[in-house]
């Protein structure tokens, strides 16, 4: 008994009296039972591979599993490097931030945006400043319009606690 991967259930771990037989070439073979099935399978010196156990009758396919599951590794390992991986940076600026800080800070934001990484830009409330939220708001609509020829707002300014938050993302092209 050869089992390669949990996932699957091969040769003389299927239970069922009778399955569904897919050829290694892939052309249909009936319903037969498992027992001839097996024979089949070991005279070719492939495996017995469940695919579909919740089928009527349950679908097995005569197939080398060992290179079957390399196969399927490789296409996961392909779909992984084609996928962008989208990140948040966080930019955090106070109220009582000068207006030349504001903007080296959005050169910063700049190069995220420019990666295709979204931005987090949030303001800080510190004591009694708690009460200033309009000047908050000003200090983040500025930094946007300093981004906005690079960016979107996806997410508007908002208070949260003793923060307020807005999230820009990259212009699509």
């Amino acid at each position: 008994m050869k089992t390669i991967n949990k996932n699957y259930i091969v040769n003389e771990d299927i239970r069922e009296k009778e399955i569904r037989v897919i050829a290694a070439d892939g052309s249909q073979l009936g319903v037969i039972a498992t027992k001839e099935a097996q024979n089949m399978a070991d005279e070719a010196e492939l495996d017995l591979v469940m695919i579909s156990p919740g089928a009527k009758p349950p679908v097995c396919k005569i197939m080398d599993l060992g290179k079957f599951i390399y196969e399927q590794s490789k296409k996961e390992k392909e779909a992984k490097k084609k996928q962008k991986v989208i990140s948040i940076k966080e930019v955090r600026v106070s109220l009582t931030i000068e207006e030349h800080d504001i903007e080296i800070k959005a050169k910063n934001a700049r190069k995220f945006l420019l990666d295709g990484d979204k931005v987090k830009i949030t303001v800080r409330f510190r004591g009694r400043e708690m009460e200033l939220g309009h000047l908050g708001l000003k200090i983040l609509e500025n930094f946007a319009s300093k981004l906005e020829d690079v960016c979107i707002i996806e997410k508007p300014a908002k208070r949260e606690g003793r923060n307020m938050t807005m999230v820009v993302g990259p212009k699509k092209a």
